[in-house]
């Protein structure tokens, strides 16, 4: 027993310290390589847990470059001198990073802000480090025997595309205004307003705003804030910006997350998000998917979660039902075991990824970019409370935003934006049903019926027909009743509805319910 712990904790010491040489090593490097790792870190479906955790601590910190070069770069860049664009511009920056550096500034008549402002020759240099780490991956996959699973040339376009955002700061600027305008007057999130008239491709001027760092919990302490209710915010606010307004803050690491330290908030403390230059989106397949995914973990339903990794797309449909079931569950009945305080819903879903892997899985980008953001949010809220449970605080928020988000209501309204493309294509319908039907007419009367067995096939198929026309003529009549409504048109109203729309929707469910398949 003594000779295997010992044997564990030698393995473990090389695992910690591979992980620490390859950060030293990126650091040494230069900074598109702290980006670099940065990035590789999140790849928990990729890289060892050991180098993982080890280059989640790449700080993206630099020195920062002359601050009259900065002004120049804002001149040139807003197209005035920086004496009449601001009452005050501060050489001496705020802080730097690998693609920029910010500086406070007064805009004429006090207002206090921030500029951020592009590295000089930036591009050229992220350029020159792309290309290296093109060559490396090439190296990678030519050489190393699990390439298919690293896939080191795919790593490598994820962070050409990260990079290529964080280089326009107008689009982030474009980012923040977007998320503001959800949270507006929100007790939960602040988000700093854009100033448009100072900003361009390669200057971004912010609202300052002032807070205390969210990993800074000795602070949050002395100014008397709520971490229990703070920690629970926070993963309320991730999954309504997941999952209500599908554009999330994908760079949220405790620095880029601050805390209101307005004193009169103490006790119902808000979140300020700052730094928008990565975001993320889902399609609505994959955030329905995703969605249903969190539930049937919640509720431990492996077997919904095998059909919808399948019914997603991100399984091929040869894969056994029963076979992905068995591995969900291997995968998520050890995290059962212990209290739900405990359990992290990211590194389930991690794990569950990786699993899956093996079956063929292909992850879209914006998912491994969720994971990444829910890895962030949990460590920010288990660091501010250490007992916060997760699951009981996204549950009910996940299940009451997906009850709004397919009410009625809701898709009423989705079918009111859609109505002028209905509206469109309606007169080509008549022609498309009719050229449908001619050709399954057609095909009827060349069947030869020769046997029994193919009579009761001409049976069946005769009788799926029907139903088929039925189906599309019942959903033709509904999309005509809809219309009629929208537009108030089709006779006298009959409970406010016009007579035609009636006709139409009665006639259009009787032929649904016509279809509908009978044993």
């Amino acid at each position: 027993m003594a000779r295997r712990e010992a044997r564990e904790a030698l393995v473990g010491k090389r695992q910690a310290e591979r992980g620490a040489r390859l950060r030293l090593a990126l650091q040494e490097l230069g900074p598109i390589f702290v980006k670099f790792g940065q990035i590789l870190s999140t790849r928990r479906d990729l890289m060892p847990a050991d180098i993982a955790a080890e280059l989640s601590l790449l700080q993206d910190r630099v020195a920062p470059f002359d601050g009259e070069l900065a002004r120049s770069i804002v001149e040139a860049s807003l197209g005035q001198d920086i004496r009449e664009a601001f009452e005050h511009f501060e050489t001496t920056p705020l802080a730097s990073a690998s693609i920029a550096q910010v500086h406070a500034a007064r805009l004429p008549g006090g207002r206090e802000v921030v500029v951020k402002v592009l590295r000089p020759d930036i591009e050229k240099q992220i350029d020159g480090d792309i290309a290296l780490l093109n060559s490396i991956a090439s190296l990678v996959d030519r050489a190393h025997p699990n390439a298919d699973k690293i896939r080191p040339r795919e790593v490598v376009r994820e962070v050409e595309t990260t990079l290529a955002a964080e280089l326009d700061l107008q689009r982030e600027g474009a980012n923040a205004s977007v998320i503001r305008r959800f949270w507006k007057d929100s007790p939960d999130l602040y988000v700093p307003e854009v100033i448009w008239s100072h900003t361009a491709e390669r200057a971004l001027t912010l609202e300052r705003v002032y807070g205390i760092p969210s990993d800074d919990v000795a602070a949050l302490d002395a100014a008397g804030i709520d971490r229990s209710a703070l920690a629970a915010k926070g993963v309320r606010v991730f999954y309504t910006q997941v999952f209500r307004d599908n554009f999330f803050h994908a760079d949220a690491p405790a620095g880029n997350i601050w805390v209101d330290a307005d004193p009169a908030r103490k006790d119902n403390p808000r979140f300020i998000a700052i730094d928008f230059g990565i975001v993320g989106q889902l399609s609505s397949e994959d955030q329905y998917y995703l969605a249903e995914n969190f539930m049937a973990i919640f509720n431990r339903d492996y077997r919904r979660i095998a059909e919808l990794h399948v019914q997603a797309g991100w399984m091929p449909a040869t894969i056994r039902i029963d076979e992905l079931e068995a591995a969900a569950r291997a995968v998520c009945e050890p995290y059962f075991t212990r209290p739900l305080s405990e359990i992290s819903l990211a590194q389930v879903l991690i794990k569950l990824f990786r699993t899956a892997q093996k079956y063929e899985l292909t992850l879209q980008p914006q998912l491994i970019l969720l994971q990444k953001t829910l890895l962030n949010i949990e460590g920010v809220g288990r660091l501010l409370d250490p007992q916060l449970d997760i699951w009981a605080v996204a549950k009910p928020v996940l299940e009451k935003i997906l009850v709004e988000r397919y009410s009625p209501q809701r898709l009423a309204g989705e079918f009111r934006k859609r109505l002028p493309e209905f509206v469109t294509r309606a007169p080509d319908m008549p022609q498309l049903l009719h050229a449908w039907l001619s050709q399954q007419v057609g095909g009827k009367h060349e069947l030869a019926m020769r046997s029994h067995d193919l009579a009761d096939l001409a049976k069946t198929m005769n009788a799926m027909q029907r139903r088929i026309v039925s189906a599309i003529l019942g959903t033709g009549l509904l999309v005509a009743a809809a219309v009629l409504f929208a537009l108030e048109a089709g006779g006298p109203p009959v409970l406010g509805v016009p007579a035609a729309a009636w006709v139409a929707g009665l006639g259009g469910l009787w032929a649904l319910i016509a279809a509908w398949p009978r044993r």
